[in-house]
């Protein structure tokens, strides 16, 4: 197989360089076309069907070729065989050209291709297995593209070979007509006044608004599609109705409001949602009471004598329910209330595309937004559900300190919260089922982590499986497969943190047709709309971030898709995406690390600066971490950014800002940081970076010039 498609491929590329080497596509120019157009028609008023004949192998070869031409020989065959002819006969040979290249992309390409980027495939393949007909009829339809493009790039596909041949029959027609008929136009040219007749302007109008109007019939079919079988109420009670109170929820109706749409925001559970009440707000001043403790037990690096922190365990709940309800007033009913959003606080079940039943009322809007968030996923493990277990959910309701902690799960909550516990006096195991902790960053960077927690007290198990949870005389265990030996850890709480799964149930969202990823999270485009256009979704439930910025960023995109995008929609961007890990010191980052860029195949070059060569660092005694950052190979343009040190989710802005707007490391160099502060390490490490490229041929001659100059 492997020697036919080398065999195929050299045929080609000999077929297209004698093409080019001997001058035949000079043929397809319009200057050739006007200047044989004559010679053309009399060839064909003399021999019809021998002239129709070759014209339509011709066309056949050029399109299966993906030759320059096209386009050219359909104005031609306007211009020789009119609308009727021309139209039938270019739309059979675009058609089989177009099925010829489709086959000879997937004999010589699909198999290495999918071989080398099988993941992505996998994707792309079960999107056009479930709407492959009517995404080719799109694309052929509104020319965005080269059709030549999307033979060979459909052909990488595993759309059927029928398919492809009888919706680019159907859908590249409408397309065809259009320069069949400018084709006829110019063929009845007889002198330059001709050029402003009105049939001819019709047409050239007709090809400039063709892909508007082609999309707005791809958009109604396609409304009329998945609309079938519900019926649109005439009048709406909202313009939009926001399911789910968390911060994606309260950004999508804050925006909203804010553009004086009328909106209905639905939370049947607290206002703020995670974030507030049992994710960023509390962790993060659990984590502040944590340190607080650890800088008195480590107060004697600085000359300070300190005895050992005595930590009133609910005094420190105290302090972080305080911090709720601090921030409360932000998110409560009523400020929204305010900003004249209707807040209803109840169940909400959407009965049809455009209504939603809360309690005993059905409301009515043009957009219905779901932002119901995600909740801690529990493993399935034998004996589990007889235990004392503790999730992010319900964690925050403890009033004792556990004396005994085991931690199943080794991603930012788990090490986070593993530190924090360990530094309030818990006796923390951590148990990870991957070969590191943080298994998303580098492996230096889960390597430090793991170091740091180890060297605070916490037993690290990497590599490990939990298997069971015992119960006996000795109290609670975790089995554990370890290294190939099977342990047990003992433990008063068992706290999971083994990711989150997306709240989709009691929605109504099967009756709908609307349809989750392998991940759990809702099928949406890159607008964030499910199958049916009017219902977007943003947030946990969106996916693929689980960050409260990343609910805000796409609750953006949802609330002015929704409210303005038959007139301009925007794509999603998680270019620039940053995160953050609270452990001390923090792990933040943006774009590509290195395990990312060597998984996409992208080139790179590395710039380390270690935080021990930062003056404020080594003043505040925190030179644990680096900074490492990405960058194109002999350019400064910032691919991404990986930051290691105390605080480092206040400066990581920094680095993506730098990304988002195109700055690279030299700008960064040449901007005064004041001194000495942690981010004065981001222009260290510009420094580093431009010392590696420094012009070495320059600084030869100028050397030899100050040598001149000294009188040597």
């Amino acid at each position: 197989m492997t020697r036919q498609r080398v065999f195929i491929a050299a045929l080609l590329v000999i077929a297209i360089g004698v093409f080019f080497l001997s001058g035949a596509h000079q043929w397809f120019t319009l200057e050739t076309l006007k200047a044989y157009q004559n010679d053309f028609q009399a060839a064909f008023n003399q021999n019809p069907w021998q002239v129709a004949g070759i014209f339509f192998a011709v066309y056949v070869v050029m399109t299966a070729l993906s030759l320059p031409g096209a386009t050219l020989l359909t104005l031609l065959g306007g211009a020789l065989f009119g609308l009727g002819w021309g139209l039938l006969i270019i739309s059979f040979a675009s058609t089989l050209g177009a099925t010829l290249a489709f086959l000879l992309s997937r004999f010589l390409f699909r198999h290495p291709i999918e071989k080398r980027f099988p993941r992505q495939f996998e994707a792309v393949n079960h999107g056009v297995e479930r709407e492959g007909a009517f995404y080719l009829f799109m694309l052929r339809l509104v020319p965005v593209f080269p059709f030549f493009i999307i033979n060979l790039v459909m052909g990488l596909t595993r759309i059927k070979t029928v398919t492809f041949y009888w919706v680019s029959q159907l859908a590249m027609l409408p397309g065809t007509a259009v320069f069949v008929n400018a084709g006829g136009q110019l063929g009845e040219l007889e002198s330059v006044g001709g050029i402003v007749s009105p049939v001819l302007l019709a047409s050239f109008a007709l090809l400039a608004v063709f892909p508007w109007i082609a999309r707005r019939i791809v958009l109604l079919v396609q409304r009329r599609k998945v609309y079938k079988g519900f019926t649109r109420p005439q009048y709406f009670d909202y313009d939009i109705v926001v399911i789910g109170g968390g911060s994606a929820g309260l950004v999508t109706s804050y925006i909203a409001s804010a553009v004086n749409a009328k909106v209905a925001l639905v939370e049947k559970h607290k206002m703020g949602g995670d974030c507030l009440n049992t994710g960023c707000v509390p962790s993060k001043a659990l984590i502040r009471a944590a340190r607080a403790a650890h800088e008195i037990r480590t107060a004697h690096r600085f000359g300070v004598s300190a005895s050992k922190p005595q930590v009133d365990f609910s005094k420190v709940m105290g302090h972080v329910h305080q911090a709720i309800k601090d921030i409360e007033p932000h998110d409560s009913v009523e400020r929204y209330n305010r900003l004249g959003v209707e807040v209803y606080q109840d169940h909400a079940k959407l009965t049809s595309p455009w209504e939603v039943q809360v309690g005993n009322k059905t409301l009515t809007a043009r957009h219905i937004v779901l932002a119901t968030g995600a909740r801690p996923r529990v493993p399935p493990l034998l004996g589990i559900e007889c235990a004392p277990v503790l999730t992010s959910e319900n964690l925050w309701s403890l009033t004792a300190l556990p004396k005994r902690l085991v931690v199943l799960g080794g991603g930012a909550i788990g090490c986070e919260l593993s530190q924090s516990f360990a530094r309030l006096g818990s006796h923390v195991t951590l148990v990870e089922g991957v070969s590191q902790l943080l298994s998303r960053e580098d492996q230096e960077v889960g390597e430090l982590v793991e170091n740091t927690l180890a060297s605070e007290g916490v037993m690290v198990m990497t590599d490990a499986k939990a298997l069971e949870v015992l119960n006996d005389e000795a109290g609670y265990q975790l089995v554990v497969e370890h290294h190939g030996e099977r342990t047990l850890q003992p433990f008063d709480y068992l706290l999971v943190s083994a990711g989150r799964q997306a709240n989709v149930e009691g929605l109504g969202l099967d009756a709908l047709g609307i349809t989750t990823t392998q991940a759990g999270t809702l099928e949406l485009n890159e607008r964030l709309q499910t199958r049916l256009p009017n219902i977007w979704a943003c947030g946990d439930l969106a996916g693929p971030y689980q960050l409260t910025h990343a609910a805000a960023h796409q609750a953006w995109h949802a609330a002015v898709n929704a409210l303005f995008g038959e007139l301009k929609s925007f794509a999603v961007d998680y270019r620039f995406m940053p995160a953050v890990t609270y452990v001390q010191p923090e792990v933040a980052r943006v774009g590509l690390n290195e395990k990312e860029a060597n998984a996409k195949g992208i080139a790179f070059e590395v710039t380390r600066y270690a935080m021990s060569e930062s003056d404020r660092a080594i003043a505040e005694g925190t030179t644990a971490g680096f900074i490492k950052v990405l960058t194109v190979p002999g350019k400064d343009k910032i691919l991404g950014a990986t930051v290691v040190a105390e605080n480092a989710g206040e400066w990581l802005g920094e680095f993506t800002i730098a990304m988002k707007h195109g700055l690279g490391l030299n700008k960064l160099l040449g901007t005064i940081h004041p001194y000495p502060t942690l981010g004065e390490a981001a222009k260290a490490t510009a420094g580093v970076w431009k010392n590696a490229h420094k012009p070495d041929r320059v600084l030869s001659l100028l050397k030899r010039y100050f040598n001149w100059r000294r009188g040597k």
